[in-house]
């Protein structure tokens, strides 16, 4: 199961319709929060994602509305039990995290962050204020069968742990080694590019992905406000998912002031098709 659950979509303020930045991320056992704004644990709740399975927890830079909610759901853990299960937190240098013993901070930087059982999470810098981070969830390469071939050459039970383990067997047939009897079958890939500039770090992190999120703070009539304030627009957001080739993008961190978000659902798809509005709650499943 890899599923992604958007918690919150807004930007910069909360609206009755939008939460503040937050993003859930299920990968079969493991539930870690990408960015936690205010209101995170309430929304979890809303949408059956269960705030007590939480593994950690990733920052994607120092702005309050993506981690004012972190202290909150940290609170209810600690409440919730007398010796809450350790929560992995990633954040920006020069933020802390005080009175959770069972948060255990690390501090974000580029490359690997995690290395978690089947897969890993890497960031990677991006343009907006110091310290601002997007994230990349890579499923491990997987080794599959040609179930067929390895049969008609005699591998059988036990067989198949062995090649996995050793590389190559003997059977009835000779040696068989475990590239004659399997394929490589490409990680899930995940990207959150936080808030930001449109970039060529964000481009080259996303080659690939199933999934690009993507801010899209305003529509093209406000791109000079966007460049000032090291945001994007929906197009900028699409232009990345064009270059970057990934199969899906949602657009997230919506500006309060588009309460009907048509215009910039538009812009985007005129230059990348597989492009959606992020809506509180909303659930994919790659």
């Amino acid at each position: 199961m890899l599923r992604v659950t958007f918690i919150g979509t807004s930007a910069s303020m909360p609206t009755t319709e939008r939460g503040m930045p937050a993003i859930a991320i299920k990968y079969e056992s493991e539930l870690m929060l990408w960015d936690c704004g205010e209101g995170t644990q309430r929304q979890l709740m809303r949408y059956k994602v269960g705030y007590g399975s939480v593994n950690a927890i990733f920052i994607t830079h120092p702005h309050l509305d993506h981690y004012l909610g972190m202290f909150g759901l940290l609170e209810t853990l600690k409440l919730s039990s007398p010796a809450p299960k350790p929560v992995r937190v990633f954040l920006p240098r020069g933020m802390d995290v005080e009175g959770y013993p069972f948060a255990k901070v690390e501090k974000v930087k580029a490359g690997e962050i995690l290395r978690g059982r089947g897969f890993s999470v890497r960031a990677f810098a991006v343009k907006h204020c110091r310290g601002s981070h997007g994230f990349v969830f890579q499923e491990d390469e997987k080794i599959k069968f040609h179930e067929e071939k390895a049969h008609s050459l005699g591998l059988q039970g036990t067989l198949f742990r062995e090649i996995q383990k050793n590389g190559k067997v003997k059977t009835g047939s000779g040696e068989v080694r475990l590239e004659d009897v399997t394929w490589r079958m490409r990680g899930r890939k995940i990207v959150y590019a936080g808030d930001c500039a449109p970039g060529d770090a964000t481009t080259e992190a996303a080659k690939g992905a199933d999934l690009l999120i993507h801010e899209a703070t305003f529509d093209s009539s406000m791109k000079d406000e966007a460049s000032e304030r090291m945001h994007s627009t929906a197009a900028q957001a699409a232009e990345v998912a064009k270059a970057a080739g990934v199969k899906r993008l949602a657009l997230t961190h919506i500006s309060p002031r588009y309460a009907d978000t048509s215009q910039l659902l538009e812009e985007a798809r005129a230059i990348f098709p597989e492009s959606e509005i992020a809506e509180d709650g909303l659930a994919i499943d790659i």
